[in-house]
């Protein structure tokens, strides 16, 4: 266990956040996501929603500032509707980290899948909302952006 880091953090996703470079990309994968398919290195956490998992990461990773979507998630299929409250809890665990919370962009499924293969990591958690999937783009720390 370290100080000042969340206990919901293994070490092999403390690990793979170290070692990822600015613009390199996370999935934060719900428990109905083909993680194995697409991901190049999958890491596990089983049990944990993606909004705590978020206010875990986000005070050890800077989003990319210089890019008009750090954040994507996953549109809604056509005939489906999207729950709100699933993007809300993602934004409040944002806005908990950032003074300026970038806008959330949605891509189609299958384009989705595809941005998320050429992912750094696909984190496999037990989010069980649907297209509670999201991705992040990893920034540099010590840039500070305009308006930030």
């Amino acid at each position: 266990m370290l100080k000042g880091v969340s206990p919901l953090l293994s070490p092999d996703l403390l690990a793979c956040l170290a070692r990822m470079g600015h613009g390199d990309e996370i999935v934060l994968a719900d428990a109905h996501f083909p993680g194995e398919s697409v991901g190049r290195l999958v890491l596990r956490a089983d049990g944990l929603r993606i909004a705590p998992l978020l206010d875990a990461i986000l005070p050890l990773f800077e989003l990319d500032c210089y890019v008009p979507d750090p954040l994507v998630m996953m549109a809604a299929v056509k005939g489906d509707v999207l729950d709100s409250a699933v993007e809300e809890r993602y934004l409040a665990a944002v806005s908990r980290h950032m003074a300026e919370v970038p806008s959330v962009a949605r891509l189609e499924r299958f384009a989705f899948y595809e941005r998320a293969r050429g992912a750094f990591a696909v984190v496999m958690t037990g989010e069980t909302a649907k297209y509670g999937n999201i991705i992040l783009k990893k920034g540099v720390v010590s840039v500070v952006c305009a308006g930030g």
